[in-house]
């Protein structure tokens, strides 16, 4: 998945973590971070915190790759 923007990357994390049937509160447990930043990730907030997000998309086992565009 491609993502350009904050949204894209929210839902990224949004389907993911529901694909893993994991809930908000779930990873809050988890991360110790607010179900307000969660929610605030998901609906592409693009302030979110870049360290948090990180910890978030390992979590969910998603992997970043940052690619020169040719």
């Amino acid at each position: 998945m491609k993502i350009t923007d904050a949204a894209s990357l929210g839902n990224a994390i949004r389907s993911r973590r529901k694909e893993l049937k994991y809930t908000q509160d779930y990873i809050s447990e988890i991360t110790g971070l607010s179900v307000s930043f969660l929610s605030d990730l998901e609906n592409g907030k693009s302030t979110a915190e870049i360290g948090k997000t990180i910890e978030v998309i390992n979590l969910l086992g998603l992997d970043i790759n940052v690619e020169a565009r040719c």
